[in-house]
């Protein structure tokens, strides 16, 4: 009775421990901050494709979001949406990589009728062995970076793989953007400066009309087919 009594305990405090990123203070709640993921459920997030969340390749355990890969010859889960769109917002997250992942958080989604979902990109990568890190112009490939198109700074508190990192994109109502990785500004730019078009006028996304110029759009995860854990993922509207 005693053992069992104890295990209900343990069990109780591993799951408050893993969800105690996944919760918001009386302060954060005041101050307008909303979870886009509370631990437990896929609520708030669904298929680029259609109104659910992919049945497969995707596990919400341990008050994580992961990107579970399927075999090779299974279909994954794909990439996830938010149900919600933004325009000016300050969103926070944690990521966690594992060995040579690639993912990303793409902001100001849509989605193409050809190509499927776009957006801006976050870069969620492993900066030490995934190849795209020295791909790109300049490392705008790299952990943090707008991918393709802004590198982060090279000086960025980079954390290595197994390790968690906070990531943090605010998008001001005047529509200047700014990355933080781990509480550390490492890049800004305009989104509708002439600097901005010029970036996109040279990046892999110059033949898409309106790319990262749309006035709201979803918030992505990027299923790429790597283990990336996310949790943390809380956003204030500006």
């Amino acid at each position: 009775m005693k053992l069992k009594f104890l295990t209900i305990i343990l069990l109780t405090i591993f799951v408050i421990k893993a969800n105690a990123q996944n919760t918001l203070t009386k302060a954060e709640k005041k101050d307008g901050w909303v979870l886009l993921f509370d631990g437990k459920t896929s609520a708030n997030w669904r298929s680029p494709m259609s109104d659910h969340f992919p049945e497969k390749g995707w596990k919400i355990d341990n008050g994580m979001m992961t990107v579970d890969p399927q075999k090779r010859d299974a279909p994954s889960g794909g990439d996830i949406i938010t149900v919600k769109q933004y325009k000016a917002f300050d969103l926070k997250f944690e990521f966690r990589t594992t060995d040579t992942a690639n993912s990303g958080v793409k902001y100001f989604v849509y989605v193409d009728p050809k190509a499927g979902p776009l957006g801006l990109e976050y870069q969620v990568l492993d900066d030490d062995k995934h190849p795209d890190a020295k791909l790109g112009r300049n490392g705008d490939r790299t952990e943090a970076s707008l991918y393709d198109l802004i590198p982060a700074a090279k000086d960025k508190p980079y954390r290595p793989i197994g390790q968690w990192n906070t990531g943090e994109i605010i998008v001001y109502p005047n529509n200047h953007v700014v990355h933080y990785l781990n509480g550390k500004k490492v890049l800004e730019y305009d989104r509708l400066s002439p600097e901005f078009a010029k970036l996109i006028a040279i990046s892999k996304y110059n033949h898409y009309q309106g790319f990262g110029i749309n006035p709201e759009g979803y918030i992505l995860l990027q299923d790429h087919g790597c283990v990336v854990n996310f949790r943390g993922i809380k956003i204030k509207e500006l």
